[in-house]
């Protein structure tokens, strides 16, 4: 598997790579983030978002688990921290096959329940307002947005 890195040194710059992302993204992609809390996980959704045309306040779904936005494609945004029990039948498969891009936050507690194929992104504090991402596909659906990506 191949790692991509990119680099940000301000949340607009996270946003703009995002919504170019998002412009790349197809029914049923699955992104899983990861990183520290404050790392910018939320912030890159927000522009994930806004690629799809959302206009809705993108915030972190901690306390409600799921969020949904709809724009050019709907988005599911899912922080699964608050989770007691892996295993516990929330239906998220209903929300990997729902037609939409799915966001997961804190993906490694749901493990058993995610897909063969998604494209995983850790975010890494690099300084105050730097970031370093790095992009790991599982699936050539996700290597082929990657390689896309990063031309």
């Amino acid at each position: 598997m191949h790692v991509y890195e990119w680099t940000s040194n301000a949340p607009h710059e996270t946003i703009t790579f995002a919504e170019r992302l998002a412009t790349l993204l197809h029914e049923n992609d699955l992104i899983l983030l990861e990183g520290d809390l404050g790392a910018g996980k939320t912030t890159f959704t927000k522009g994930i978002a806004a690629g799809l045309g959302i206009r809705r306040t993108v915030s972190s779904p901690t306390f409600t688990i799921i969020k949904e936005y709809h724009g050019r494609l709907p988005l599911y945004h899912m922080d699964v921290y608050r989770i007691q029990d892996s295993y516990e039948d929330l239906g998220f498969d209903e929300y990997f096959e729902g037609g939409g891009v799915t966001i997961v936050e804190w993906s490694k507690l749901i493990q058993e329940q995610l897909p063969p194929e998604y494209l995983e992104i850790t975010i890494r504090h690099q300084g105050d307002q730097q970031r370093k991402f790095e992009f790991r596909p599982k699936g050539y659906r996700y290597e082929s947005l990657c390689k896309e990506l990063f031309e």
